[in-house]
């Protein structure tokens, strides 16, 4: 069984709450259940309700640190930018302090050689060549002028750019920078919550009966199973060699699962990458309606898209269920309704 490190504060304990009453979902929202006899009793009941409760914990947890990791990415990449903007910032006012330099003194020259217009230059001229010279020079200087001109327009605009492109990163490394910490706060609140939640089902789970233990210990359907070619049939050939495996929550394998890490472990011993929430996985892909679905699919189940299981064929689905009950085949529609239905490969 996964362990959850910490003590919980009287603060802790009170953001605990607030996050179970945020997440808790209704009956009719319930995750995966493995399939009861009419006749459950009332304790096994109870204990598939709070395992219920505990997987949703377990997605949104797995979500916040999900997205911390996205706002750490934003994060990097906005100080990165800061730091190229910089840089670039430099050079712009390096070559606006040069031009700028530049055009003052041509300015300056051209001021104290007003005299020097093409009139004053054949009067003051001593010959035809010292005229030449003279125009020569006049004509040097003002190209000169105006390439100066040019140019500190050019490092003016790019300093303007650059500045911009810093405030810009500046405010994009203040706000993820305030997201990635706002996060850390949620994770350790869903955390919290995670483990009083997961602590309550594990001390119902102790007192069921052997008789309730053996209706979550069935391990299903064990026989050898046909699949396709191709990712989708890798995928699925990974996903039903875990069977009678035991679900823990937040595990990542080989030796438990929880419902997404094993479809996401399950592709990615296919070759193909995919995310590692239930929410996230509902993206990936392209959607397939209910009478296309074939071996290899994602089916995503409840409204808040909190558990998935990976298709068999048409009937029949293999999914990671809930603590207590091993890793198992059992028939699409029964294990919950569903939300959408997601073609990874094929």
């Amino acid at each position: 069984m996964t362990s959850f490190p910490g003590r919980r504060t009287t603060r802790a304990a009170l953001a605990a709450a607030v996050v179970v009453a945020a997440l808790i979902v209704t009956p009719t929202q319930a995750l995966a259940d493995p399939v009861l006899p009419a006749n459950a009793s009332e304790a096994l009941k109870r204990y598939t309700d709070l395992t219920h409760d505990a997987e949703a914990l377990n997605e949104e947890h797995l979500r916040a640190q999900e997205d911390r990791q996205k706002k750490q990415g934003e994060l990097d990449r906005a100080n990165q930018d800061l730091a190229t903007t910089g840089s670039a910032l430099e050079k712009a006012s390096a070559a606006e302090r040069e031009f700028r330099g530049k055009v003052d003194l041509l300015t300056e020259a051209s001021f104290e050689g007003a005299r020097f217009t093409g009139l004053s230059a054949m009067l003051t001229a001593s010959s035809q060549q010292d005229f030449l010279s003279r125009m020569s020079a006049m004509t040097v200087m003002a190209a000169d002028q105006a390439a100066a001109l040019d140019a500190l327009s050019g490092a003016l605009a790019d300093a303007s750019a650059a500045r911009a492109g810093a405030v810009d990163a500046q405010k994009r490394a203040d706000e993820a920078s305030a997201a990635a910490t706002k996060l850390v706060t949620d994770i350790e609140d869903r955390r919290v919550a995670l483990v009083s939640q997961v602590n309550a089902a594990r001390t119902q789970y102790n007192s069921l009966s052997s008789a309730d233990r053996a209706v979550l210990a069935d391990r299903g359907d064990t026989t050898s199973v046909d699949t396709p070619s191709g990712a989708a049939g890798a995928a699925l050939d990974f996903a039903l060699a875990q069977r009678g495996k035991p679900y823990v929550f937040g595990s990542n394998g080989p030796n438990s699962w929880d419902c997404s890490s094993l479809t996401q472990a399950s592709y990615r011993a296919a070759g193909v990458s995919i995310p590692r929430t239930t929410y996230t996985q509902a993206t990936t892909g392209r959607a397939v309606s209910r009478g296309e679905v074939k071996a290899g699919d994602l089916i995503i189940y409840y409204s808040g898209q909190s558990h998935v299981a990976m298709a068999v064929d048409n009937v029949r689905a293999v999914h990671a269920s809930t603590e207590g009950v091993p890793v198992k085949i059992a028939n699409i529609d029964d294990i919950g309704p569903i939300n959408t239905i997601r073609r990874i490969a094929g």
